[in-house]
């Protein structure tokens, strides 16, 4: 059985200790490594993008309650995956400025 879920927050959290921002004097990354990176970021949010509607569009379905479980941990880790994906594509537009 799957473990449960751990809450879900959504206050946007704390700059990472280490992650270069743009007025601390840290040296930026090259500008060419930064577009390739947003870039992926953005596929990356696309393709989570998918994940979340088709677990919606499944969750419209009826399901076992086991396999509402499977169903909860997917959009629980794609909710996960999508903020993560933002939280990138922040540093990386910080980054870009």
């Amino acid at each position: 059985m799957p473990a449960s879920p751990k809450p879900q927050s959504f206050k946007k959290s704390a700059p990472q200790a280490g992650v270069a921002g743009p007025s601390d004097g840290a040296a930026k990354m090259p500008l060419s490594v930064n577009k390739q990176l947003r870039s992926l970021a953005h596929d990356l949010s696309n393709s989570l993008e998918t994940i979340m509607q088709a677990s919606y569009l499944l969750a419209q379905a009826e399901l076992k309650e086991a396999d509402k479980k499977w169903l909860e941990m997917v959009e629980n880790a794609s909710r996960d995956a999508a903020r993560i994906s933002r939280e990138i594509r922040e540093i990386l537009r910080a980054q870009g400025e």
